[in-house]
């Protein structure tokens, strides 16, 4: 595996339409063909990487076997997922694939709709019905058609248009599949607050009590409200997602275990790797080392 020093790799989408936009439909036979060709869209999904923006992924026929985040999933058509920039990912296989793909950045994305995506991240694949995939595969068609057409005055209006009408159909269907009636309205609700909060601060709030002061609440209701929705505490949370962090720094750069744990908000780094090894099972060197290729 090739390491970058400071940085985990950033992969700008192809067929960009000034730069906060992207759509494509391609078909891969076979992964391992299409590596020897040395084709750089191909290498670039292989290599582990984020993106630069909100990406789509609608699996039209075959099979792929995807890494994010250090989980592995098996996709089979015809399936979606959302992967936020944040996350880092790979394809590791695939057979007989037509996946069409967009993406769209900050600026061009509806501000609720943005919202909406923070709520549902990390997304797991959805598998489709018949017609949701359909409606969304001519979207998808119209969308595609729709870029040839830039002549059209309204040509860069309806791109951002048709873009955020792909993205609210698989928000719809993301919402429609997570629907729960066993946890009351206000548990899920602070629970979204929560994660929302914990991910633009884990590295500076490392304490329930924290969180629970900055949502008004009292530190046992608001583990109430964590463990009645997601199953753990507050506390599980607030490491996981440290731990999530250190995993891509350690897998995807070159720096030191005691720089990660500067960079997370550890200045007692013994502290920090024992919370490595009570997390994982496994030292953080000994994470570093396994998972070289």
């Amino acid at each position: 595996m090739t390491k970058k020093a400071q940085s985990i790799p950033v992969n700008t989408m192809t067929d960009n339409f000034d730069g906060d936009i992207s759509i494509e439909r391609i078909c891969i036979d076979d992964l391992l063909t299409l590596n020897k060709q040395n084709l750089p869209t191909v290498e670039e999904a292989t290599d582990t990487h984020r993106h630069d923006s909100h990406s789509f992924f609608l699996l039209e026929s075959g099979t792929v076997q995807l890494d994010i985040d250090f989980q592995n999933f098996t996709i089979t058509a015809p399936s979606i997922i959302y992967i936020h920039p944040d996350q880092v990912h790979r394809t590791i296989t695939s057979e007989n694939v037509i996946v069409s793909s967009w993406a769209i950045s900050n600026e061009s994305l509806n501000p609720e709709y943005l919202k909406l995506l923070q709520d549902i991240t990390p997304a797991k694949p959805l598998v489709l019905t018949n017609e949701m995939f359909l409606m969304l595969s001519e979207a998808v068609s119209v969308f595609i058609k729709f870029t040839e057409r830039k002549n059209d005055k309204l040509y860069n209006a309806v791109l951002k248009d048709s873009c955020n009408t792909l993205v609210a159909l698989v928000i719809s269907e993301y919402l429609e599949q997570s629907k729960s009636t066993d946890n009351p309205a206000r548990f899920e609700t602070i629970t979204k607050s929560f994660r929302q909060l914990l991910e633009n601060n884990y590295t500076t709030i490392k304490r329930p009590a924290a969180y629970a002061q900055k949502l008004h609440l009292s530190t046992p209701y608001l583990n109430e409200c964590i463990k009645t929705t997601t199953g753990f505490s507050v506390s599980y949370h607030i490491q996981n997602r440290i731990i999530l962090e250190a995993k891509r720094l350690l897998y995807h750069t070159d720096k030191s275990v005691k720089e990660i744990a500067s960079e997370l908000g550890y200045d007692d780094y013994p502290y920090f790797s024992r919370l490595f090894t009570k997390v994982t099972g496994m030292t953080a060197l000994t994470f570093r080392s396994k998972n070289l290729d």
